[in-house]
């Protein structure tokens, strides 16, 4: 399948989903609507933005890009190249209000909803998200070379952070890591020694790395997010830290086989509660959450008790359970024959081996230095 051909998928899932919601058409503005449907293509500039500075208009048979003359060529030359972009509609970059008129004008042939509510269209229905779910042949290629890039970036600022530097000093060499490999790490996180055990979001400070770093990245390559999270310590590795490790590993695990397609989320829940169980840390579970899908953003929904999904073959999962003091988190492919990593260790990272009947896993290991 080449890029005409997901383009293609891609543009009968979204006609399906208007015909059952009484819609003619469908505006996509979002970085992550655009590049999903533009088969990797981005209309990013302003990152802090989720509307990007181009959107398509999606109507039966015919897809439209709108755009400013900054934009525009550029959009059709580097992004959308080779796709079936049947139109362009320009304006002016010093009148916006072109670009509300270029979509009532389109909106005015049919019933439309926006995914960002541009020129006071209705919003998209809910479900519109889960067409991302199932990822094409052409995308989790795409996915597999971003992983394994991912993996490779925050690894090697790993193996180079030394004794001393800062949590700011980790966080610039892995940022440089990823942008060498034309990774944006949109999520970049960095904890040394004390703030590991303290917050399970920790901000990156300036607190000087002593014995212990965790490094966490989502980063994101053609609207594809990958997420990976490496720690490393100093001198002997403690016993406590050791087995704590070890355990939130085995969670990870289990929750990676669990992830079957077909079965419903909230089920592979119920599996990581009762693995947290089993390994005498039954309460870890409820001071963060554990993750959930990912794609087109770090988490395209995070798993709860109740959560009503449920997985789809060839769906991508980000699974995070931690234990104080450590976490486990890979990206990882739901398959009818098995989880298949995304962002697995690279040869030269230790692993924990985590057995199951006939089967093991993988999982990263702290690194000692």
């Amino acid at each position: 399948m080449d890029r005409s051909e997901e383009f293609a998928v891609k543009l009968a899932r979204v006609e399906r989903f208007l015909a059952e919601n009484g819609l003619k058409g469908a505006l996509l503005a979002r970085s992550d609507n655009f590049a999903w449907l533009g088969c990797g293509g981005s209309n990013v500039v302003d990152s802090s933005q989720e509307t990007g500075v181009a959107a398509l208009a999606v109507r039966k048979g015919r897809v439209t890009l709108i755009a400013n003359n900054i934009e525009a060529e550029r959009l059709l030359t580097e992004e959308l190249d080779g796709l079936d972009v049947a139109a362009t509609e320009v304006f002016p970059w010093h009148e916006p209000a072109r670009r509300a008129a270029i979509i009532k004008r389109l909106a005015a042939r049919g019933r439309f909803a926006a995914d960002d509510g541009s020129a006071g269209l209705p919003a998209l229905p809910d479900g519109f998200p889960r067409l991302r779910y199932a990822l094409t042949e052409t995308e989790i290629e795409r996915y597999r070379v971003l992983g394994r890039d991912a993996a490779a970036a925050v690894e090697s600022a790993g193996r180079d952070v030394e004794q001393g530097i800062t949590e700011a000093d980790v966080a610039a060499l892995t940022a440089a890591e990823c942008l060498e490999r034309s990774i944006a790490p949109i999520v970049l996180l960095v904890a040394a020694d004390e703030r590991i055990r303290s917050w399970r979001h920790p901000i990156v400070k300036t607190t000087p790395v002593e014995r212990c770093v965790m490094i966490v990245i989502c980063g994101r390559r053609q609207g594809l997010v990958a997420a990976a999270t490496r720690m490393l310590h100093f001198g002997p590795l403690p016993d406590d830290l050791r087995e704590r490790h070890r355990a939130v590993c085995a969670v990870d695990a289990t929750m990676m086989w669990a992830t079957v397609p077909g079965r419903p989320v909230s089920e592979v829940f119920v599996e990581a509660q009762q693995a947290y169980a089993a390994i005498s840390f039954p309460d870890e579970w409820q001071l963060h959450h554990q993750g959930g899908a990912i794609g087109y953003q770090p988490r395209e929904y995070i798993a709860t008790p109740d959560c009503p999904e449920v997985v789809q073959p060839g769906q991508a999962f980000a699974w995070n359970p931690s234990i104080r003091g450590t976490k486990s988190e890979d990206t990882m492919l739901a398959t009818g024959d098995g989880p298949v990593p995304l962002t697995a260790p690279g040869t030269d990272w230790p692993v924990v081996r985590i057995e199951k009947e006939d089967a093991t896993l993988e999982r990263a290991d702290i690194l000692v230095k």
